[in-house]
Order: structure tokens, then sequence, then C-alpha cells
């Protein structure tokens, strides 16, 4: 017996109920899962070339493990020491620069903007001078935050231990999972659901890998030119500006406004280099806007920045970090069954009128 349009909307509609409140209940579960299969629906494309040239699956998820593994560690060795001592600096550099912030307030900008106002009775002077104080007991809180951290501690090491594996068996087993959820699809919407799927993937593909290119590209620019030019901190936050660059637009202003703030404060009575800092991010821009973003993303993702931020925004308050993990992928799959629903909308009859002839 055939189900009804009403019975089929219910059943779909029940089904993505359930799914919802599945990835609520267990969000802070499901992250190694889904970074895994993240990790595995990336790679399951250079595991399918090497099968063409003749090498099993298993020896395929093995190279492909190894060489990731490899390439993660060696990063790792490279980076984690510059990164710390920047981070060491930055932590040591901000009681002065809270310091020389309350100091141009009190002797400079207050009196230019409040005449005759001390400035020990101005509440912005003194918030500065409790901030002040509490950035110089940062070490001290950070040991003993550090006390009371073992879970997050256990849920790190769950992560890094379980995502690895995660992903070796889901690129291991990925055609055949693939193959199985194709045979359970209803059988009268299987052709749809493959073009959607299809649909998806094209979006997916495109967006990640050339937004990943983007990044990496915008985050080595800002990072060498920051540090040729002598900003502290260069190295740190020209990788930053980089990585939220994942967000257009975002990367560039954060970094930037970040960048000149620091190197306003180092380069005070030189303004020639707080001026270079500043074209580092408009080059960056530039670049990123009118070539990078157009040749390497391209135009046919259908994912527009603003709803790309929203959906970031959204899922990562609903969902916290795993939110703003399966933000992009949720994005699209929505933007791709819109421009369905939105196709079939004007192939009906509401669209085009009860009586029009088809």
């Amino acid at each position: 017996m055939r189900m009804t349009v009403g019975e089929q909307a219910r059943w779909w509609g029940i089904g993505l109920i359930v799914f919802i409140i599945f990835m609520v209940v267990l969000a802070d579960v499901m992250l190694p899962f889904i970074l895994g299969a993240a990790i595995a629906y990336f790679a399951d494309p250079v595991a399918d070339k090497l099968e063409a040239r003749g090498v099993s699956r298993t020896l395929a998820t093995v190279i492909i493990t190894f060489a990731a593994l490899l390439t993660l560690v060696t990063l790792i060795l490279i980076l984690t020491p510059l990164l710390i001592d920047q981070i060491r600096l930055a932590v040591d550099a901000a009681p002065g620069v809270i310091g020389t912030i309350r100091t141009f307030l009190e002797t400079t900008a207050l009196p230019l903007v409040m005449p005759g106002v001390e400035a020990s009775d101005n509440l912005l002077t003194d918030a500065l001078a409790k901030f002040q104080t509490q950035v110089q007991n940062f070490s001290v809180q950070v040991l003993e935050s550090a006390l009371n951290i073992g879970i997050a501690g256990i849920n790190f090491v769950t992560l890094v231990v379980f995502t690895p594996v995660v992903a070796f068996y889901l690129l291991l087993d990925w055609d055949r999972m693939i193959e199985r959820i194709d045979d359970l699809l209803p059988r009268e919407h299987a052709p749809t659901i493959r073009k959607l799927a299809t649909d998806v993937d094209k979006v997916l593909d495109g967006f990640v890998h050339g937004q990943l290119s983007v990044c990496l590209i915008l985050g080595v620019f800002y990072a060498v030119m920051l540090m040729i030019i002598g900003v502290p901190f260069g190295l740190l936050v020209g990788l930053f500006a980089g990585l939220v660059s994942f967000i257009p637009f975002v990367g560039s202003i954060l970094g930037g406004l970040l960048s000149v703030g620091i190197a306003a404060f180092h380069f005070w009575s030189d303004p020639i280099w707080i001026a270079a800092t500043a074209v580092v991010f408009v080059i960056g821009q530039v670049v990123e806007g009118n070539y990078l973003t157009p040749k390497l993303v391209g135009g046919s993702v259908g994912l527009h920045p603003v709803w790309l931020m929203f959906a970031l925004s959204a899922f990562g308050g609903m969902f916290g970090f795993t939110g703003l993990l399966i933000a992009v992928p949720v994005a699209a799959v929505i933007g791709v069954f819109l421009r369905f629903s939105i196709d079939q909308y004007k192939s009906g009859r509401l669209y085009r009128g009860v009586g029009e002839e088809e």
C-alpha cells in the first residue's frame, strides 16, 4: 500500500526530531565521532585513488593514516615551541600593556576629554587598575584552575585517542557503509535523495577544501609579514587571523584590529610601522576577496557569508564546540534542501496557478 504525502512527511519529520534530540543529548560525546567521520569523508577520495592503482583498501587506509599522523606530529614539533614562547611573552607583557593604557588615559586622553576631572575619580581608570591587577595574578589563577579541570583533560585525551581510531575504521569501511545506506533508502525517493546527496557533497568539497586553502595561505602570509615587521606575537596573531578566516572577513578584521593595537603600543614613536601593520591586513583582505576566495572557493558552493556566520552562531550557541564543527555541513545541507524546495515550489501549482495548463 502506497503511503500518502502526509504520512511520508510525518515520518520524515519524526526522524528529523529524533536526530536533533539525539545530537542535543549527546553533543559532548559525539565530538570524536564527528571529527573522525569528517576526516574519513575527506580522506575517502584519496583512498579511492590509491585503490584504483591496485592498493588494497586496508593498505590505503594505513598509508593515509600514517601520512596524516606524521604530518600532524611534524607540525606540532615545529609550531608548539614557537606558540608557547609567543603565549608566554603575551602573558608577561599584558600587565605592561594595561599599565600603558592606564597612563595614557590618565595623562593624555582624560584631561582632553574631561578637563578638571581627577583621574582617580574616573571609573574607567579605576576599572583598568583592577583589570591590571587581575592580569598580574593571571598565572596564579591558571595554576589554581588547573587543579579543577581533570574532566576536561580526560575529554581532551579521549578526543586525541578516539578520533584517529574512529577515522581509521570509518575510512576502512566507508564504501561499504555508503552502499548499505543506499540500500536502505526508500525506493520511491532514492534517485532524488542520491541527487541531493551529490549536491551536498559538491558543496562541502568545494567550500571546505577551498576555504582551508584560503586559511592556510592567509595564516602564513599574516604570520610571516608580522614577524618581518617586528610586531610582538606576530606568529600567534597571524596564525589566529588565518584560522578565523574560515569565516569570511572576520579573520582580517579581528587579526587586523589586534595586530594594529599591539603595533600601536610597540611602535608608538615610529608610526610608519603601525601603518605597515594595517597595510598587511588590507592587502590580505583585498587578495582574499578578489583572488583567493573566487579562485579557490568559487561561487558555486551556494553558502553566502552571512548565512555561514548565522549557522556558526546558531549551532555554536546550541551545541558548543561540536556545533561549530557541524555548522558548515548542516548549513550546506539546508541550503541544498532549500534550493530543491524552491525548485519544487516554482514547478508546482501553488506558484504557477491552479488553473494553469501543465
